[in-house]
């Protein structure tokens, strides 16, 4: 098998669910009481997928918009980015479709995306239609997932599908790349890396055996933490605040 690092963003205005989704993926935890992400929040991820090891590097940004000039910093050398909104407040979808704007206007490679819209389980709230997020999404040739949070639907899809278009844009860089590259090229040794810069002011520090342990540094002296010591995929705790 062969190891694929790759850098994720999870963006939208507050209270969509960002952290939600990502605590559930992550953590196979929901909670009604989240607090707002101050900065960024970081955690590694990792599975087992078409004879690759892929690590997600997930990078959970704060939605309110007095840390906005600080997003760059995060969604910098991503190879993805989750763009989240909420089904029932259609101002979330346009604020999503911003994100999606300043990403082509400042990341300059042609990053891959998926538009996320969360809390299908308040359908009889809706104000976007599946049909108007869908089309938005094939505009701007992204994946398209609706998700719960709170019922752990679609969640799971939404990292899959993501994590196949990164595997799918890594083998075709491959069958692109030069001789010499190829020669150069970390994939001699079995490991691949996309993106290997974690960013300004952050840390990661792995495990000892099959447990990870996962670090957050905010720029400036707010700091979080969250540790997990149970491999990926089983349930974990959490002890961040």
């Amino acid at each position: 098998m062969q190891n694929l690092d790759t850098k994720v963003v999870c963006l939208g205005t507050q209270g969509v669910g960002k952290t939600s989704i990502v605590m559930r993926y992550v953590g196979k935890m929901f909670s009604n009481n989240v607090n707002p992400t101050i900065g960024a929040s970081f955690f590694t991820f990792r599975m087992n997928i078409e004879n690759y090891r892929v690590q997600l590097q997930l990078w959970d940004t704060a939605g309110q918009e007095r840390f906005r000039s600080m997003a760059p910093m995060y969604y910098r050398n991503a190879n993805a980015a989750l763009v989240v909104y909420d089904i029932t407040e259609a101002n979330s979808l346009d604020l999503a479709k911003d994100w999606v704007k300043e990403l082509q206007q400042n990341v300059e490679h042609n990053i891959a995306m998926c538009l996320i819209g969360n809390k299908s389980d308040l359908d009889e709230h809706r104000q976007v239609t599946t049909e108007e997020g869908k089309e938005y999404a094939d505009s701007i040739n992204a994946i398209f997932v609706e998700t719960s949070a709170k019922e752990n639907t679609g969640v799971k899809e939404a990292f899959l599908q993501i994590t196949q278009e990164l595997i799918k844009r890594h083998k075709h860089k491959l069958t692109t790349m030069s001789p010499d590259s190829a020669l150069s090229n970390p994939a001699k040794q079995g490991v691949i890396s996309l993106d290997n810069r974690i960013g300004p002011g952050h840390l990661r520090q792995r495990g000892q055996g099959n447990g990870d342990t996962y670090i957050t540094q905010i720029p400036g002296d707010m700091s979080q933490s969250a540790r997990y010591d149970t491999p990926p995929g089983r349930e974990k705790s959490c002890c961040s605040s």
